[in-house]
Parts: C-alpha cells; structure tokens; sequence
C-alpha cells in the first residue's frame, strides 16, 4: 500500500510543527495553576476547531476537590462517532512547572532541538497528535474511521478529575494511542508500572534529652530505622519501587527526644499481583521495628494509577505499528517497560488495548533541562496517520470495542 501524499508530506510541515509547540510550551499550564490551564485549553480548542470543522468540541468538568484548582477542564474533539471503527487518541496538557517556576520560556538549543517546559511531556505529544489526524483526515478510507481526542488538564497530579473519563472512553472505542514521549532510543512503551504511596506515621514517647536514664522513644530514629528497611524491599520483591519522599518531625526544640515523625513514599509495582505482597511487607516491618524501637506505626497505603501490563492485541498491533514505521523510512526500535506512569495505565484497566510512548523523542523530563527533537514530530505522526489509514482500509483489524456511545 503507497503511503498517501498526505502522510508522506508531512516532514515538510516540521517549522509549522515547531512552531506550534514552542507557542503552546510558553503557556504555563502547571497542574495547580487555573488561569494557565484555561488559556492552554482555549489555545487548543483553537487550533483543533480550526482543524476539523466538522469536529463535536466539548469542553468536560475535570473536578477534583483537593487535587485540581476549581473550574479545569478536559477537552474531548470528536469525528465520527457513529463509524464502524472508534480510536481513541490521547494527551495531557498540564505540566509539572507552576506559575512560580524559574524555568517558563523555550529556546532552541539547535536548529531541531527545543528546550522548554513541556516540550516533551507533553505539548510535543499533542502537537505529533493533532498533525497524524490532519494528516488521516486527507487519505481516502478516512471516513471508516471515527476518534476521540481527549487532552486532559491534571495527568501530573495523578487524573483524579478525569479518571471516569477513560473509563467512559475505554468503553467505547476499538484503540487507543497515547503520546507521551517517544524513549531517546526511539523506542515506545511496552507496559508501565502501576503507582501509589504510602503515609507512613511513627508515635514515639517524648522526654528531656539529657535525661538519663532516658525513657524517652525517639519517633524520629524508628522512621529512620523504617525507611531504611522498606529501601531494601525491592530486593526482596522484584518489580516493586520504594522511594521515599518528604519527610517531618521533631520539635523545635531540639533537647527533646521527639514523639512524632511522618514520611511520605513513592511505590510502584510492574504487576497488580504485586500489590499484595508490597503492602503486606510494608506493614510487617511497621510492627517489627515498632516493637524493636518501642514506637507504633500508622500506615495508609494506596496504589492510585494500576500497572499497565501488556495485552495481547497490543503485540499483534505493535507488529503492524513497527511496519508502518519501516514503510515511513523511521528507523527501527523497540518498546519497553517505563518506570513512570499515564493515563495508558487507566485505558488498559478499562480493558482498552492500546500503544503508548508515541510522541516524538524527547528527554530530561520534569527539569529545566527537558527538550523536544522537534525534527521527530512528523515522522511519529506519519507512523499514527499510515497505521490509522490501513485500519480504515481493512488491511489492520483491531478489537471490537464493547460499545460504541455516542
């Protein structure tokens, strides 16, 4: 099958491309920052309306008291919800820099290279997005396909405003594409570890200092002692990640044994089936150094995005995803199993088969030092818009969807 001219033009698009995302990264739209986040979303609202005319915008409440400022929206443009065939494509536009962060602006460190906040993760994703659609929109089966773009304001924060929403979408379409950035190898997401936390609270008995003998129990050296076991349990529990985070106690006075002491961990578990053993390890070592120290633990534990384990039409797609790449001229790569968590997490518990990482190729991510191959935006997007052409064209079969809501 020839690659249409539509898709095949489209590196020529690339200083339009650019463009288009050193605009967008220079909005602050930090996850906690509203007035950001509405000028990113109408600036996106813009351009895809401007882009398919034809599209249903609509503009969806993404509240979350306690997680997302009030009144943040998610945008979800829709083509052709009554085709055969139903897609989902998805993107966050928050970014982790705030309204008080240093770093705000882009500058290009070279003709391809752009650094700024979100150019990456990930503006440059919704920018390979929206050129792989236009590109689609053009190629001449375009219309035996219906999609769903879904561009979300609070990914960063853990989607608690927009989790019911692919739950909604997982429902309703046949596949899903998510874009994140692409791994500086080129190579796309296999499956992703599933992300929760854990507030870990040490009571101790508080006293003089200097009293001796002391009776004192300090709440701070049994978290010590805490956290320093749980950092060993990985080796224990293959697949999972402890890191722990901030930490507080003590008095200010500082000739007091201290009776309080709080941390916050990060956990992360490749396997649902890791759930389990994780937490069950982390409240053995709460008695077991609760007794040894004479202090008592509180645990609250919790596990927010679930893992992202591969599924079996992925492998069949991913086939087909690396020869549309080879028929683009995009070098070869591989997927592999990401650290970090998306919103791919919640499609695949929605039972959505879907590919992840197909953004261009980007790194340094949550840092002043992030940048965008800006010069990989049209070859990741030709990839989305060849592979969307032959599923339109009944040369790629994906999964029948459970419904198809309209």
């Amino acid at each position: 099958m020839p690659v249409p001219p539509s898709i095949a033009s489209l590196p020529s698009r690339t200083p339009e491309l650019g463009a288009l995302l050193e605009s967008w990264a220079n909005i602050n739209s930090g996850s906690g920052h509203a007035a950001g986040l509405a000028r990113m979303c109408a600036a996106l609202r813009d351009e895809f309306a401007r882009a398919f005319p034809a599209a249903t915008i609509t503009e969806i409440a993404a509240d979350a008291p306690g997680f997302n400022p009030p009144g943040v929206k998610a945008l979800s443009i829709r083509m052709r919800p009554a085709a055969p065939i139903q897609v989902l494509l998805c993107g966050h536009y928050d970014t982790v820099f705030e309204a008080d962060d240093a770093f705000q602006q882009c500058r290009w460190l070279d003709a391809h290279t752009i650094n700024g906040p979100g150019t990456a993760d990930m503006k440059g994703g919704i920018v390979t997005l929206l050129a792989a659609l236009q590109a689609f929109e053009q190629t001449p089966h375009a219309t035996n396909v219906g999609w769903e773009a879904l561009l979300t304001p609070d990914e960063e924060t853990g989607s608690h405003g927009t989790v019911p929403l692919f739950r909604g979408a997982s429902a309703r379409h046949n596949f899903g594409f998510v874009f994140e950035p692409a791994r500086p190898s080129g190579d796309i997401i296999h499956s992703r570890k599933g992300t929760g936390g854990a507030i870990v609270t040490c009571r101790g008995r508080a006293a003089h200092a200097a009293k001796i003998p002391n009776d004192g129990r300090s709440a701070i050296l049994g978290l010590a002692s805490y956290l320093l076991s749980a950092a060993k349990v990985p080796a224990e529990l293959p697949g999972t990640l402890v890191n722990a985070g901030n930490i507080k106690g003590g008095t200010v006075a500082t000739n007091v044994v201290p009776d309080f002491a709080q941390a916050e961990l990060d956990l992360r578990v490749t396997k649902m089936s890791d759930r389990e053993p994780l937490f069950a390890c982390l409240e053995t070592l709460a008695r077991e150094i609760g007794a040894a120290h004479e202090v008592k633990f509180e645990l609250k534990i919790w596990l927010n995005r679930p893992p992202k384990e591969c599924l079996p039409a992925e492998e069949v797609a991913f086939a087909e995803w690396q020869r549309a790449a080879a028929d683009v001229g995009v070098a070869p790569f591989t997927w592999i199993h990401g650290g970090g968590a998306s919103d791919g997490n919640f499609i695949t518990e929605g039972g959505l088969p879907n590919l992840d990482g197909l953004g261009p190729i980007g790194d340094q991510l949550h840092s002043d030092r992030e940048f965008c191959r800006v010069d990989t935006i049209a070859p990741r997007a030709q990839i989305v818009a060849f592979f969307l052409h032959r599923v339109a064209a009944g040369e790629i079969k994906l999964p029948s969807a459970a419904f198809h809501a309209t």
